[in-house]
């Protein structure tokens, strides 16, 4: 089914869990700009400040709560038309926060008269995985869809945007360091733009079908780390070494405690991070992606040597003629 980008959300109020990071920050700007009343659950509420000039007077509403601790919910839903559920995390109390935990939510949801309950999860969440991560968001869209059997499950691959700690974090050390270490240069990736992804999320409330599936989403192109980064030093007109790191190495240096790459990160990127051609994807929720290629020389141009007049840039080094 085609979806309009712009599908009105006029009046609905939507709830949104764990809204003030990264994708939360751009999933409310779609919201708003669709027209809904926003709702913004978080424990850090004054993380939202991006936020809060984007909505209309009196559009958006911030609840400082920690759901994973507060045992009677329905206070936060009342009212709501729909929930999206954004919480997830690599680090502490991950059954609460993405796993077994989230039935007590997804249950409160339904009770208060919720229509409809997003989940977004992740690409390569599996119950039966060794890594607690992964496990756990298994674990999660199975106690969300048993408490909420009419739940969308959403699982992105690695969302990329200027404000991102992915393609951004790389643009930087690339910058600064003549020569890198690649974790898993070979490893599969299929990044998503995060504009895109709350594009579909927002469509999936709209779209009746969208009703008790799970869809996996990504970008249009798959690459590999090395080939990451080796376009974002292009996009810089740097001329870098990359030093490929072999697998033993890798999961050595994830194991000594503040490697700048956690066992659970290093055990999802070897495993690469592609979307199942099997399952519904962003097309079914009415989006094209767009490449990363699209974007990157624009927002690599901060950390090339002399900016916009660097060689190389498509803008002549003598300046524009009048």
């Amino acid at each position: 089914m085609s979806v309009n980008a712009n599908g009105s959300l006029s009046g609905r109020v939507v709830t949104v869990l764990g809204g003030t990071g990264f994708v939360g920050c751009h999933l409310a700007q779609e919201l708003l700009s669709r027209g809904a009343r926003l709702r913004l659950v978080s424990r850090h509420p004054q993380k939202a400040w991006r936020i809060r000039p984007l909505g209309n007077l009196g559009q958006m509403q911030s609840v400082p709560l920690d759901v994973t601790r507060t045992q009677d919910l329905s206070r936060v839903f009342a009212g709501s038309d729909a929930v999206i559920n954004l919480m997830g995390a690599f680090a502490g109390n991950l059954d609460a926060l993405q796993g077994k935990g989230l039935a007590r939510i997804a249950t409160a949801a339904r009770e208060t008269g919720v229509e409809r309950f997003i989940h977004i999860s992740a690409i390569g969440a599996d119950a039966g995985s060794q890594v607690a991560y992964a496990r756990t968001k298994g674990e999660g869209e199975a106690a969300v869809l048993s408490a909420f059997p009419n739940a969308t499950i959403v699982r992105p691959s690695i969302l990329f945007g200027d404000d991102d700690n992915f393609v951004m974090m790389f643009g930087r050390l690339i910058a600064k360091a003549p020569a890198l270490p690649v974790f898993g240069p070979h490893a599969k990736i299929q990044p998503l733009f995060v504009d895109d992804a709350a594009e579909a999320i927002a469509n999936a409330i709209l779209l009746p079908e969208a009703q008790g599936r799970t869809y996996e989403i990504a970008g249009p192109e798959v690459i590999t780390m090395l080939e990451l980064n080796q376009r974002i030093a292009a996009a810089q007109c740097r001329k870098r070494a990359f030093i490929e790191l072999p697998d033993a190495v890798s999961g050595a240096i994830a194991s000594v405690p503040l490697a700048p790459i956690s066992r659970d990160q290093w055990a999802l990127l070897k495993a690469g991070n592609m979307a199942d051609a099997s399952q519904p994807g962003i097309a079914e929720l009415g989006v094209t992606p767009r490449p990363l290629s699209l974007f990157l020389e624009r927002w690599m141009v901060q950390f090339r040597k002399n900016g916009r007049f660097n060689e190389g840039s498509t803008i002549p080094a003598e300046g524009p003629k009048f």
